[in-house]
Order: C-alpha cells, then structure tokens, then sequence
C-alpha cells in the first residue's frame, strides 16, 4: 500500500480538486445516488434530482449509499415476479440481469467470496448478521464444564455482546463467569500483544474467540492474520465479526484460516438498510463425508435451503448439506434483499478491493492530514483527538474523532446544517468514513473546514 506525503498547498480547494482529477476510480461516484442537501432536510419523499448540489455523506460505515443499479434490478426481479410467478425460481430470462431466484444466493456468494478473500463455496448469503452469528456459535461454541469461556472485547457492539452472552445461558452457564471481556490497553485500542498474553492466560478454559475485524468505535483494524494463527496454536477455535471490514480493508479469510465469520452487507457493500448478511466457513469445516452409506458432516442448525439442490425437492427427510458454508443455510432467503445486493456486487464486479483499498488509504490520509494541520501537536490542547489508530494500515476508511466534553450537540447540529452526514455516538465521538466507491477528496476537504468551523478553529 502506498504512503502519502502532502505538500504545504495540501489544504487548498484547489489541490483537493487536484487529486480528484487524478483519481482513476473518481468515474465510480457516477454509480451512486448522492443525496443532494435539499433532499437530506426533506419531510417528505423526495425523488433524486441532480441539478441540487450534493451533502457530503460521510455514513457508509453505517449505511452505504444507492447504486443508480438497484432500481433497475428491483424492477426487473418486480417484473419477474409478475410475469412468470413461480417460475422465476427455475426460469432465467434474456433480458434480465438476474439469475433464476435458486440460483441468486450462490451467485452473489462466489461474488461476495472475491471481497472477503474466500473459495466460493466458503461463503454463504444469509439471514443478517446477529442470526447468522447464532448459527455459526450453534456449531463452533461446544463448551464442556471446563473449556465453556468465549473471548471477546468489553465494549463489543451491543448484539454481539447479546448474541454471545445468550449462547452461553442456552449451555446452562453463568455469561459472568464465561465471558472473557478484552480491556482497551489505552485509548479506546486493543494492542495485537494483549490478544495474544489474554489467551495464552484463558486458553484451558476458552471454547471460542470471537473478535471483531474493525472494531466498530474506535475502527481499529485488528491483526485478523496473527491473532488467529496464535489461537489455532492453542487449539482454539476462533470466527471474526466482519461488519466494518468486508467491502472495506482486503481480507484473505480462506489463507489466514480463520474458522467462521460473518458480515452486513449494507454498511460498504450497499446492499440496502437491513440487508442480507453473508457467512464465511472455512473449507475444512465444511466438508460432507459418508459413512455406512449416510452423510457424516459437523453438526449444525439445518433447514431445507441448506440441502444439496440434487435431492431439496425431493421431500424425503433425509438431510443432505451443501459442501461447503451452503450446507449452513437455514431457510429460503429473500430474492428482493438478494436483488438489492446482486445490484451493489455488479458495481464491485468493476473493480477491486486492492484499487479501493488504495484510494481509502489516500482519503482517510488527506483527512488526517488536514484535521491535524495548523492545529497543536499536543492532544490535550485540541477540542477533539483522533482515537483511530494513526498508522493507515490499522484502520479501515473510518476516522473516530473524540471531541472534548460538551461539544458533540453542537458540532452535530453544525454538521447537519450544512448537510454533512456523520454518525455520531455517544459520549462524544463522531465518526467519520470517506467510502472510496462515491467519496471525494474536496469533499473531505469541504469536511475538515466546516467541522474545525464548527470547533472555532
């Protein structure tokens, strides 16, 4: 990954037009429906109109932005549905741009297994992200009396701290005595060397480690490659909660043996609010052995969907997985939110994570840039700090800046008055994410004028 310097004209409108000439992939914004300003303070629906200037949405670390592409295809699955009925299960037409509806989950996770650096039956598109964590920990969390600890971090997003803590009451433990909880070692971060001491220490008692890529406050980028082979060497079974990391940072699931993950597709994938999620398996788990004539396979929570195709309608009882993460399907998935991503993946069909992965690590560098410039060099004497990791490749495209006490109402309300969307969360922090697919570099510049406005700087 490239390392960038910025000359001494770097906060000038000028120069940030500059790298928005020069960026190779500035054509992709042109996919995207960006909210214009007027539309972002409408109270009522507003159709898209491309004569009003554009907000600057710095949100798709919560909800990614439209592809012009999603209207399209929700109108040609509506179509479909209309015409055929039924038959758009089996049926594939000549002028849609979808497959038949038995064959859209497998497309778009071969598509998907690209992103997230997995074989294509290693991945699964699925339910959303807590449900298919409650599958995957049905099948890897096997605690006994004296290995039944999960490790993950205290202040873990909340559904997973919910999803984990549940598991472990339906095996008859006590969440307070079986819940490892990884203390940030100082300013909201979690150093790799205190991963890897916590589990040397629990490793007798631990029956799962469960981490997240990005960490979704602070938007650490955990050292997913060494963390897993250090848990694996203890004999520990490890998944990763990849909500802030697939469509974002290049991941190599499948190389760094990780076990199980699983992931939202609507944060930097696009795929729509409330999308379907995604579930990777590594290939190792996901094998489907005979014995005596029956199918020998790990155990899990089945349902139909999961059946191999050859024998799903055969309505015979007896349960035949899908090799692979396929076999972990539960039930028919849904052919609209599957629509919606089959959108969002036809944009990714035209680039690369590596491509995207360098333009994000340019736009959070010129943020950082241009936050810090011209401001003390000292943190307490700022109204704000940066509590990302300042080193780029431990960070994904999202920037937490902690303000002083007091101060996140009124830079909020300043921010959203000049239609800049941010996601705050409280006490204090604003967190900001430049998506490299629709994001610009003057409007990242636009940004650190009005937020330092804001701040009186």
């Amino acid at each position: 990954m490239s390392s960038f310097k910025f000359p001494s004209n770097a906060d000038t409108e000028e120069y940030a037009r500059s790298l928005d000439a020069e960026d190779p992939l500035r054509s992709f914004r042109d996919k995207f429906i960006i909210p214009s300003k007027e539309s972002l303070k409408s109270k009522s629906l507003a159709k898209p109109d491309v004569s009003s200037e554009r907000g600057i949405y710095f949100c798709g670390n919560s909800l990614g932005l439209q592809p012009k592409a999603t209207a399209k295809y929700l109108e040609a699955q509506l179509n479909t549905w209309s015409s055929i009925a039924v038959g758009g299960h089996f049926v594939e037409l000549e002028d849609s741009p979808l497959k038949p509806w038995q064959l859209m989950a497998e497309t778009a996770a071969e598509k998907a297994s690209k992103i997230v650096g997995a074989l294509p039956e290693e991945v699964a598109v699925m339910n959303t992200l807590t449900v298919n964590l409650h599958l995957l920990m049905a099948s890897f969390y096997l605690p006994t009396a004296s290995k039944n600890k999960i490790l993950l971090e205290r202040k873990a997003f909340p559904s997973d701290h919910y999803a984990i803590e549940s598991q472990i009451q339906m095996h008859g433990f006590d969440p307070k005595e079986s819940m490892i909880l990884l203390e940030p070692d100082n300013d909201h971060l979690i150093s790799t060397e205190k991963i890897l001491s916590t589990i040397d220490q629990h490793a007798d008692e631990i029956a799962l480690v469960l981490l997240p890529g990005i960490q979704y406050y602070s938007g650490q980028f955990l050292d997913i490659p060494t963390i897993t082979k250090h848990a694996h060497s203890k004999g520990l079974t490890i998944g990763w909660d990849l909500a802030h990391a697939a469509g974002n940072v290049p991941l190599k699931l499948h190389d760094w043996d990780v076990d199980f993950a699983a992931w939202c597709t609507y944060k930097y994938m696009n795929s729509g609010p409330g999308g379907i999620g995604g579930a990777f398996i590594h290939e190792k788990h996901g094998s489907v052995d005979f014995k005596d004539g029956k199918p020998t396979f790990r155990p899990r929570l089945t349902g139909w969907y999961g059946g191999d195709r050859s024998v799903r309608f055969k309505m015979d009882n007896n349960f035949l997985p899908i090799r692979g993460a396929g076999g972990f399907q539960v039930s028919n998935p849904s052919a609209i939110d599957l629509t919606s991503l089959s959108a969002s993946l036809s944009v990714f069909d035209e680039t690369s994570i590596s491509e995207l992965r360098e333009k994000s690590l340019h736009l959070t560098g010129y943020l950082q840039h241009l936050l810090l410039k011209d401001t003390s060099a000292d943190d307490s004497e700022r109204p704000f700090r940066i509590i990302t990791p300042l080193d780029p490749t431990k960070r994904g495209a999202q920037l937490s800046l902690l303000l002083k006490p007091g101060l996140l109402a009124s830079v909020a309300n300043a921010l959203s008055e000049q239609a800049v969307i941010v996601d705050k969360r409280e006490p204090g922090v604003v967190r900001v994410a430049p998506a490299p697919l629709y994001n610009t570099f003057h409007e990242v510049w636009s940004f650190v004028r009005i937020f330092k406005g804001a701040l009186g700087l």
